[in-house]
This record gives C-alpha cells, structure tokens and sequence, in this order.
C-alpha cells in the first residue's frame, strides 16, 4: 500500500507541476509530457474510438494508461522493489474502472434498454438461440472482461518480479555466500539481473498500453449500435 501512494503522489505532482508550468511554446519536460499524453488521445482514444468518442474517452483512458504505468514501474525502482499492481486489489479497481466506462459509455449511446439488449440479444440470430448465446454473451462481456484484464496485467506483474528476486537473489547468494569458481557465476546472475529489469520496463509500459488500448476496445464495442 506504501508503494501504491507513493506512486499515486509522484504521479499527480509530475502532472501538476507540468500543469502549472505549461507554456505556449513548450520546453522539453512539457513537451514529453504533451508527447505521452498525446499517445493515449492519438494513438488509442482518437485511433480506437474516432474524434468524438474518443474526446469523451480520453479522460479516464489517460488515468487508466498513467496509473497502470506508474504502478508497475515500481518493481524496479530501488528502495520499493515491488510493482503496486502485482497483488490483485490494484489490478481489479483499474478493471473496475474500465468495466464502468465501457458500460456507461453504452448506455449513453444506445440507452440503458438498447445497450442491454444489443449486449445480449444480437441481432439476426433466430429467437430459440438466445437460450444459448445470451448466457454466453453475460458471461463474456461481464464477467470475462474485466477478469482477464485483472488477471493479465496481475499474471504480467507478478512473473516479472519472480524473476527479478530469482536473478538478484541468486548474484547476492553466489557473490557472499558461494566459494571458489562458483563466485564467478555471480556476474553472470547479475548480468541476466539487468537485463529482466531492461525488460520489465518494456513490459511496464507495454501491460498500460495494452490495459488502456483493450479499454478503448471495448468502449467501442459497447457504443456500437446494430
């Protein structure tokens, strides 16, 4: 929970600090800024939802993309070694959140009648079917949805600090504890250390990118009339 807050207020005091400190012809801190938000307006809200809907969207894909990153990038931040999203509860409200917004976003589009039955009545399927497809249809958008975006960015999360304890546990072992040639085996533990934690940055940025992209998806799908 320390490494959650910790994130969360690192997060909102880069943002804001980047806010108050906005300048028409921007420097190169607000233009990293304005380039990283404009990946999650451009290249998923706008890409995914159109010029419209993705305005609308672009809000609580942006907390969603920010969060999930900030999250998972303190795995491999010294001192707090953990990613805030590898224990369940962070991964289920970020789902949570995309559940409501994919919901909402259908409801205010088709009405609270119309979403429900295009969601689980489609359209030009013979009557009789329903008794088959509309479980299905509940169960796949409802319930599948947001348990495998919880279980994807958790699964994601906890692998990658496995390996990273397995890597720097084993250097630490081979360095103070082994003997003879065994100690040698060290640098190559610690080389293989690195390179994880090279990678679990990209998987950071990658798991928020495709937790936000998914959310866009599905907003989308919901938005869809017949």
């Amino acid at each position: 929970m320390l490494v959650r807050v910790i994130a969360t207020v690192v997060l909102v005091v880069l943002f804001g600090l980047a806010a108050r400190r906005a300048k028409l012809v921007p420097g190169r801190a607000q233009g990293m800024v304005e380039m990283a938000l404009d990946l999650v307006r451009v290249n998923i809200a706008e890409e995914v939802l159109g010029k419209e809907s993705g305005r609308r969207a672009t809000p609580v894909l942006t907390v969603i993309f920010f969060g999930v990153l900030a999250m998972n990038i303190t795995g491999v931040i010294p001192g707090l070694n953990i990613a805030g999203s590898s224990v369940v509860g962070m991964p289920l409200l970020f789902a949570a959140i995309a559940f409501v917004a994919f919901i909402v976003a259908g409801i205010r589009s088709q009405g609270t009648g119309g979403y429900f039955k295009s969601a689980l009545f489609p359209a030009g399927v013979p009557p009789v079917l329903y008794i088959i497809l509309t479980p299905i249809e509940f169960l796949s958008t409802f319930i599948l949805r947001p348990a495998t975006l919880t279980i994807r960015l958790l699964a994601n999360m906890v692998a990658g600090h496995l390996l990273l304890v397995l890597a720097f546990g084993a250097t630490h072992f081979l360095f103070f504890q082994a003997t003879g040639a065994l100690k040698a085996a060290g640098a190559l533990t610690f080389a293989v250390g690195l390179a994880f934690t090279v990678f679990e940055i990209f998987i950071a940025a990658l798991q928020a990118y495709i937790f936000a992209l998914l959310t866009a998806v599905y907003i989308q799908l919901s938005e869809a009339t017949d």
